[in-house]
């Protein structure tokens, strides 16, 4: 009877065994994977997020600005041009009966052009703030470039790091198969008890479902990787060969103070507002204007036009002398803007500092978890394996074993986070530096 037991125990087993995971998954065929590099995943993603065409909008912008103030020193020209026909009613003088004069043509055409002389120097201080705007919107389009860059260099690096630990996940089948496979000649050759072969079962079903788990986490990032670089497909990352080593922090924290995006972005904006405050001081000044207006119009001959002309030049001064403190109130406006601006500038750079102090630290600190999880492995492995062999000798316990095989998955799983965690770090820094380390 005991015999029997045991044969059926292994025949159940045996059927655990040959069952897969891929037995649970849907028949039909996955849809095709686009296999992209980070440097492809990258420059696909500068080219659909909104973001980045938010910020190349906004340079834009910023430029028809800068030329709309150019071209206020320039005069404001306008024409204009009418036609009409009409006829009209008359007496004959010699009769003193009404007549009906012939329709003519009549023309008229005009030209116009007036030009500020003196805007109380507003029109350079609108100049000069958008002169700072446009610098403001050209760092702040590098900066949105470079987060977006590191944006998707973490999706990428999240796809890559899921993809190894399913291969962990796979492993760790495939030890709880061969774990099982052991309690069960143990307990066939009545060696070990019945016990050991459920409690090898439990850590079997475990182990496919930290699969499972594995794989739904895959495809999400995968999912996520997509439509970050505006694929209408599952995508999968193809990681670089070369494993780039820590940047040299030497001359790093002076050249992101004075070089990054969000600082140039931060000083630009101050300057533009400091140039605003300018602008309405302007209010206190006489604006000077010169206009010239020339018209021409009379009846058309069969032979040629004949236009009589009026022309007419005009010189204005205008000065407001109060307006109700208006200008007062735009003036205590822009001043507080001002202030405003030149502290978040201050404060942009501190912030920067502390930022990259922060990754610096993470970038080191998982640079260096990568070579301590790799002797971890190392170690788990070799525990693992002499806890196996003393199982199978009866040396050791089911228990011990079970505890050796988490201790080898999770070092195998700390390592592939250390690993992807130092690449993800190390992106966030070129987003702060503004540059490629």
């Amino acid at each position: 009877m005991r015999a029997a037991r045991r044969g059926a125990l292994g025949g159940i087993v045996s059927a655990l065994l040959s069952t897969g995971v891929t037995a649970q998954q849907p028949a039909s065929a996955p849809p095709a994977q686009l296999q992209v590099s980070l440097a492809e995943a990258v420059r696909r993603a500068l080219d659909v997020q909104p973001d980045v065409i938010r910020a190349s909008g906004a340079v834009r912008t910023a430029s028809a600005d800068e030329r709309a103030a150019w071209g206020a020193y320039l005069p404001t020209i306008t024409t204009s041009g009418s036609a009409s026909r009409s006829n009209a009613a008359g007496t004959d003088l010699s009769t003193g009966r009404p007549i009906l004069v012939p329709g003519e043509y009549r023309y008229s055409v005009g030209l116009s052009a007036s030009l500020d002389l003196f805007t109380g120097f507003k029109r350079g201080a609108t100049r000069r703030a958008a002169s700072a705007r446009t610098d403001a919107a050209d760092a702040g389009f590098v900066n949105q470039r470079y987060q977006v860059s590191a944006a998707t260099a973490q999706v990428f690096y999240t796809s890559l790091a899921n993809e190894e630990l399913v291969r962990v996940a796979e492993t760790q089948l495939e030890r709880a198969k061969e774990q099982l496979q052991i309690a069960v000649n143990k307990f066939q050759a009545g060696a070990a008890t019945r016990s050991d072969t459920l409690t090898a079962t439990v850590d079997l079903g475990n182990a496919r479902l930290a699969l499972l788990q594995a794989q739904a986490n895959l495809a999400t990032s995968q999912a996520n990787l997509a439509r970050q670089i505006g694929a209408d497909q599952p995508v999968r990352a193809m990681p670089d060969s070369a494993f780039p080593s820590p940047p040299d922090t030497a001359v790093l924290r002076a050249e992101v103070i004075e070089r990054s995006p969000q600082v140039q972005q931060a000083e630009a904006q101050a300057k533009a507002a400091g140039a605003d405050v300018a602008a309405a001081r302007s209010q206190y000044w006489p604006t000077l204007r010169v206009s010239y207006n020339d018209t021409r119009q009379g009846p058309a001959s069969r032979s040629f036009p004949q236009y009589d002309e009026t022309f007419r030049w005009t010189f204005g001064l205008s000065w407001t002398l109060f307006d109700g403190f208006s200008r007062e109130a735009n003036q205590a406006s822009a001043s507080v803007q001002r202030d405003v601006a030149r502290a978040s500038a201050a404060d942009t750079r501190r912030q920067l500092s502390a930022d990259l102090t922060q990754q610096l630290a993470a970038v080191f600190t998982a640079y260096a978890q990568i070579g301590i999880t790799g002797a971890n492995v190392a170690a788990a492995t070799e525990a693992r394996r002499v806890t196996q062999e003393r199982y199978r000798l009866g040396a050791g316990t089911l228990l011990d074993l079970l505890t050796a095989e988490a201790n080898l998955t999770q070092a195998e799983v700390s390592q592939v986070q250390a690993r992807y965690n130092y690449l993800i770090a190390r992106a966030q820094v070129e987003a702060l530096v503004g540059h490629p380390l």
